[in-house]
């Protein structure tokens, strides 16, 4: 049984501001979940005499990290469960030390557009999150009168799409729709997050007639212009709502990063975000017929991700978000490898940390940077920053046991998500999550496996 007050301690705890780890204790409140004090330095249980011996966590020299907030993930429930789940995709999450992810609004059914929708979302997740959950809602032509009374009821922000978004309830807008929106929202303390990729109704002969199994066929077909097009029209209406945050999602354009720091050094509101695969994966070496690949906008070429890897270190880019964003089997076309009509999304939950780690530490990045991109600056995007994404006193006592040095092999069995599809497959990582605490309970552990039950709530 566990008493009311917890204390874990590691020589190598991340505190904020910091870029490495030093030795802490954590004193935790495990009615209220919340951090009450920490003492840095060494220390032993004979100091903490009250505690039960259960209760004093002695992780030694594996590291204490915040857990992970994932700002972009896609649960799919309810609607299209048969894709993903609050059940599988939260027990994906915490298995990878994410602790809290935010919904968006589509690929459900309804997608989040209404009070209403919201409603029948939270109801559908009661009983199933292993992690905490909150949720963005979603721009659609025609629903601005809908935009407040969802900021009201608790959503984060709002994501809209400036192209086809693949699911026909939930359709892109146009820049008529847009002033619409921004004029509803700008004087509320919301985000407004943007999928920017801008139609231009124009493929080349050469594309439409390619072999639909050539990897390069897709990219083609999704050229860096389209975001470019696309940031510009965002940075050009930003100007006119210069109150209004707004937000580029999954960027993966590397042309597109003039415009971006040409609007942040004028001084306007724009975070950006890029995501573990384009920071991981390279065009140059994804397979022909392999539609797992596929996620829009497309993985560039190892140039590219070299310049989304220097925009991420001087702060052109500000976080790191998975996009997963699953489906059944059957919609990725493996039977045919056909590339072009797969559905384009990667799923991730549960590799993040491990993925950018890999990568990071070949490029002599720290662990305290990695978690300023994937906790503390995502916290702060999706304004849970006054009680996630750090361990600091009055927060959240989410943590991460993490041992840098171990390796994980990726394998369908390893994978927690619904559809086991991923192009990670057979690759070997850096870093393996130890165990995972939601507010001071253990929820996941690499050894022993899932928590009785699930004890993540609504946020």
């Amino acid at each position: 049984m566990m008493g009311r007050v917890r204390a874990f301690t590691s020589r190598h705890v991340l505190l904020p501001g910091a870029d490495l780890p030093v030795p802490a204790t954590i004193k935790v409140d495990s009615m209220t979940g919340k951090i009450t004090d920490i003492r840095q330095g060494l220390t032993s249980k004979d100091e903490y005499p009250s505690l039960d011996e259960g209760d004093w966590i002695d992780v030694e020299d594996r590291l204490i990290l915040p857990g992970l907030v994932d700002a972009h993930v896609h649960l799919n429930e309810p609607g299209r469960t048969d894709w993903e789940g609050f059940w599988t995709g939260t027990r994906a999450a915490v298995s990878g030390g994410v602790t809290t992810v935010v919904d968006m609004p589509l690929n459900s059914i309804p997608p989040t557009t209404t009070v209403n929708h919201l409603e029948q979302k939270r109801n559908a997740a009661q009983g199933q999150c292993w992690s905490d959950v909150a949720f963005w809602g979603g721009v659609i032509p025609g629903n601005q009168s809908h935009l407040k009374p969802l900021v009201g009821a608790g959503v984060k922000g709002f994501k809209c799409f400036l192209i086809e978004s693949g699911v026909e309830e939930f359709p892109c807008v146009t820049e008529k729709d847009l002033h619409l929106a921004m004029q509803e929202i700008q004087d509320s303390s919301t985000v407004l997050c943007f999928h920017a990729e801008l139609e231009t109704g124009i493929l080349s002969a050469s594309t439409i007639t390619s072999n639909p199994t050539l990897y390069d066929t897709f990219l083609s077909s999704r050229p860096q212009q389209l975001e470019v097009d696309a940031i510009r029209l965002i940075t050009t209406l930003h100007a006119q709502y210069p109150s209004l945050r707004l937000h580029i999602v999954h960027l993966s354009a590397s042309s597109a990063l003039p415009l971006v720091r040409a609007a942040k050094a004028s001084g306007l509101p724009l975070t950006v975000e890029t995501c573990f695969h384009y920071l991981t994966l390279t065009a140059e070496h994804i397979p022909h017929g392999h539609p797992e690949f596929k996620c829009c906008p497309p993985i560039r070429e190892e140039s590219n991700r070299e310049e989304l890897w220097q925009a991420l270190q001087d702060g052109s880019i500000d976080c790191v978000v998975s996009d997963h964003s699953p489906c059944v089997a059957a919609l990725k076309k493996l039977d045919t490898g056909d590339i072009m009509n797969a559905w384009g999304g990667i799923s991730t939950l549960g590799l993040g940390l491990s993925l950018l780690w890999t990568e990071g530490r070949k490029r002599g990045i720290s662990i305290g940077k990695i978690i300023q991109w994937t906790s503390i600056k995502t916290a702060k995007h999706a304004s849970l920053d006054d009680r996630k994404g750090a361990i600091k006193v009055g927060y959240d006592a989410d943590f991460v046991i993490w041992d840098p040095d171990a390796e994980i092999k990726v394998t369908k069995e390893s994978l927690n998500f619904k559809n086991k599809v991923s192009p990670y497959e057979g690759l070997t990582l850096s870093g393996r999550v130890e165990q995972t605490y939601l507010r001071g309970h253990l929820v996941y552990d690499q050894a022993k496996g899932f928590a009785e039950q699930p004890v993540g709530g609504i946020l």
